[in-house]
């Protein structure tokens, strides 16, 4: 796999607005020492967006409780990760994930709880600060691991002629992952991720070593992966339920950004009362079954 390492240290170390490392910068400082590396990733690094837009981060530390001057934010971290902040610098919105060293390891590898953090690693990112060279090559090592972790899990729910383009093991590993959350796109969105830019997708897919023939134990296998993503569905939506909770805590205008994440990205106008936000917690609660009945998550 030296050729797909090769490939995500490029792709983790190329160039962004000075702005975003900027933000990366500023949510370091936040943790102090803790503080091991930043990554930017999500729609504002594919449409090469900011302004106006919220951008999306993940700090990664080296220990939780290094990380946080409250204990119960670094056993929420640890219990329900990750935390979910909100930060603005220089006129720019951001939030960001906090994950340590070994939950980010772990995550981004087959042997994940849920597959968030794996799906959004396998997407393009950008390594926009690191403490040194070692958080850098931790950095890498962990992302390298995220498209064969998604792919290798995916492969086998696939018939051999299913399979045989890398693009449409990538939709399907892509439609898996987002039926694996509570998600506030459209249904297109898969496609959408892989269509806005194909080569990379197809070189990331070769280096990973797909398409890959499953052949005589193609029945068996799929259904043990099929089941795999059952977990995956279960345990990924009880846990963004959880998260979703747990950030009207730790998230700054926690219900506002709610509400607003779901009318760009599910076509909706939802108005926040002002009870909303004075309780964001009863505010997320309140909304859910709608927005489930309403189809604007998934």
């Amino acid at each position: 796999m030296s050729d797909l390492r090769d490939l995500v240290a490029e792709e983790l170390s190329r160039p962004v607005d000075p702005r975003v490392e900027a933000v990366a910068q500023a949510i370091a400082a936040k943790h102090g020492d803790a503080s091991q590396a930043v990554l930017f990733y999500g729609s504002c690094l594919r449409e090469k967006q900011l302004d106006g837009l919220m951008l999306d981060f993940y700090l990664i530390v080296s220990d939780y409780r290094a990380a946080y001057a409250k204990r119960w934010l670094a056993v929420a971290n640890r219990l329900i990760p990750p935390n979910v902040f909100y930060v603005e610098h220089d006129g720019l919105a951001a939030k960001y994930a906090v994950l340590s060293e070994d939950q980010f390891r772990r995550e981004c590898d087959v042997s994940a709880r849920t597959s968030s953090v794996f799906a959004r690693f396998a997407q393009p990112s950008r390594l926009v600060w690191a403490a040194d060279d070692r958080a850098r090559t931790m950095a890498v090592d962990a992302v390298s691991r995220a498209a064969p972790a998604l792919l290798e899990l995916t492969r086998p729910t696939m018939t051999d002629d299913e399979a045989r383009n890398p693009l449409d093991i990538w939709r399907k590993a892509f439609r898996l992952t987002f039926g694996a959350e509570l998600r506030a796109e459209r249904k297109s969105r898969p496609e959408a991720i892989i269509d806005a830019d194909p080569e990379r997708y197809g070189r990331f897919a070769s280096a990973a070593g797909f398409p890959r023939d499953v052949g005589i134990t193609a029945n068996d296998q799929r259904e043990i992966y099929d089941k795999a993503w059952r977990g995956f569905q279960r345990r990924g939506k009880r846990a963004s339920a959880l998260r979703l909770a747990k950030a009207s805590f730790t998230f700054a205008g926690g219900a506002d950004y709610i509400a607003w994440k779901i009318n760009r990205h599910a076509g909706t106008n939802i108005e926040l009362k002002p009870w909303q936000r004075r309780w964001p917690l009863l505010a997320a609660i309140s909304l859910l079954p709608r927005l489930l009945r309403s189809g604007a998550v998934r």
